[in-house]
């Protein structure tokens, strides 16, 4: 067993990556049929790089290629991380960011994988399996005291292809109910990544849940996007992206072209992120940093807002994360910066809840481009099941009504009317309007609509919540539904008022 020595690694572990030693397969071009087999290995130390690569030669006849591996767990100190290794696999094309050579990628998850011409193990993307140096990569998530040790097994099987079938994507438009509020959840995983459910048992349970439509968003790979054809239909619609799984926190991808590949591999020092927030935009997507505040190793969001095109509030059952998730928010629209909130179960295998919270969308039409609009725009709620359901509109003295999402020109001093209209509320709860200035107005939510007056001078915005009962007085009760801002515009003071 040979590898990088610590000297070596600590000496580079100022950039994002290494290359240790590699696996050459040369003897064995145009050997026809059989096997080949190498195993290499090494210890990885605290400090270590966030990616090391493994080189490996691929000659040419490959039909199949075939990797495990395995690393030491030793006890750790109480309180102190022990090893976690990721990895994945880029080929011939080769390791640039951006990731022209990705093929791949399992995390901690799986400890083997394969390629072929014809299938993948899922995650990884099927191909053409050409000569050149492809390279394994080696992700130390977490290092023991004493250091990470693996070994990485590669075998080549050779002979002929088998031929590629065509990918099939799901439709981008289903049949819908023309202009209507949609139930998503736009935070999903399956066994194409870290998750234990096939496409087809999350589409069903979506399906059970209430849902028109589900964005799948696996780690840092799309190498599911083809597996959800056959689980679209005119009652769900199925959006493709991706969870970007960095150092300093997760972002969704939600909404993106077919096939799309958005790279991870940079944490916020390196101030690359706005170029790839720009590539999810570009292949038609939006930008979500997700579960922002969760307390998980590498989880919590370090890159702020600022190439954001909404944030999720709500992931899964509320907790207080989400809580604090939801103050960073409003302070944010406390600030001007009109961001819209979201909600995503982030499902991952039983008992978790597909649809729990969802993102409620007004959108003209069952469609890609139609949801991703309204998510954009704001024009949603979250809930935590397809029992609730919130109409918020603000009205003024003239009978001008904005709903959730839009904006409201008024005069800085002239009444407006807050209206919060509830099914479902939860027994006890109760119903807050939140503004700029925090939590002006609160009432029991099985009141029947709850109404209150303001002005644009008194509030810039203002949204509503739906809570259960307190558990922990003076602390709120946990979220049953939320709305996004309707935004209030002073047109200036009315005259005589001073």
């Amino acid at each position: 067993m040979s590898g990088p020595t610590r000297r070596t690694l600590l000496a580079t572990s100022v950039a994002s990556a290494f290359t240790v030693g590699g696996v050459s397969f040369a003897h064995a071009a145009g050997t026809p049929g059989g096997d080949r087999t190498e195993t290499v290995g090494g210890t990885l130390p605290p400090g270590s790089p966030d990616y090391v690569y493994l080189p490996v030669e691929v000659p040419r006849g490959v039909r199949e290629i075939h990797v495990s591996y395995a690393y030491e767990r030793p006890a750790v100190p109480a309180g102190t991380q022990g090893n976690a290794l990721d990895i994945g696999l880029f080929d011939q094309r080769g390791t640039g960011l951006g990731g022209a050579g990705f093929r791949g990628w399992s995390g901690g998850a799986r400890t083997e994988f394969f390629l072929r011409a014809d299938a993948a193990t899922p995650g990884y993307v099927a191909g053409p399996l050409r000569a050149g140096t492809w390279f394994v990569v080696l992700a130390p998530y977490t290092v023991a005291p004493r250091g990470l040790t693996y070994t990485v097994t590669v075998t080549l099987r050779f002979g002929d292809p088998a031929p590629a079938p065509a990918v099939v994507y799901p439709p981008e438009r289903a049949r819908g109910r023309g202009r209507a509020w949609y139930r998503g959840d736009c935070h999903l995983h399956t066994v194409y990544s870290d998750g234990r459910r096939t496409p087809a048992e999350v589409a069903a349970l979506a399906r059970a849940a209430g849902l028109d439509f589900l964005t799948a968003t696996e780690h840092n790979t799309h190498g599911g996007h083809g597996a959800w054809a056959g689980h679209a239909g005119d009652d769900l619609l199925v959006l493709l992206g991706e969870e970007v799984t960095t150092r300093n926190g997760h972002v969704l991808a939600v909404g993106t072209d077919p096939g799309t590949f958005v790279d991870w591999r940079y944490r916020a020092r390196e101030n690359r992120f706005g170029r790839f927030a720009r590539e999810i935009r570009r292949a038609g997507g939006l930008v979500v940093p997700a579960h922002p505040h969760a307390p998980c190793v590498g989880c919590a969001w370090k890159f702020g807002f600022g190439d954001a095109d909404a944030v999720e509030v709500w992931n899964g059952p509320y907790t207080p994360d989400d809580e604090v998730a939801l103050a960073d928010w409003d302070a944010a629209l406390a600030r001007g910066r009109r961001i819209p909130a979201m909600g995503g179960s982030d499902a991952h295998r039983d008992p978790d809840r597909v649809g729990t919270p969802q993102t409620v969308v007004l959108a003209h039409e069952l469609s890609r481009t139609a949801i991703l609009a309204g998510l954009r725009a704001g024009r949603s709620y979250v809930a935590e099941s397809s029992a609730v359901a919130l109409d918020f509109t603000v009205t003024d003295g003239r009978g001008r009504t904005a709903g959730i999402g839009e904006r409201l020109a008024v005069p800085a001093d002239a009444p407006v009317r807050v209206r919060l209209a509830v099914r479902g509320a939860p027994a006890g709860g109760t119903v807050r309007f939140v503004t700029d200035q925090g939590v002006l107005h609160t009432a029991p939510a099985a009141a029947g609509p709850v109404e209150w007056v303001t002005t644009a001078a008194y509030a810039t915005y203002v949204r509503a919540e739906v809570r259960h009962p307190a558990m922990l007085p003076p602390l709120p009760g946990a979220l049953a539904g939320f709305t996004n801002p309707v935004f209030l515009e002073a047109r200036g003071v009315s005259p005589g008022t001073r």
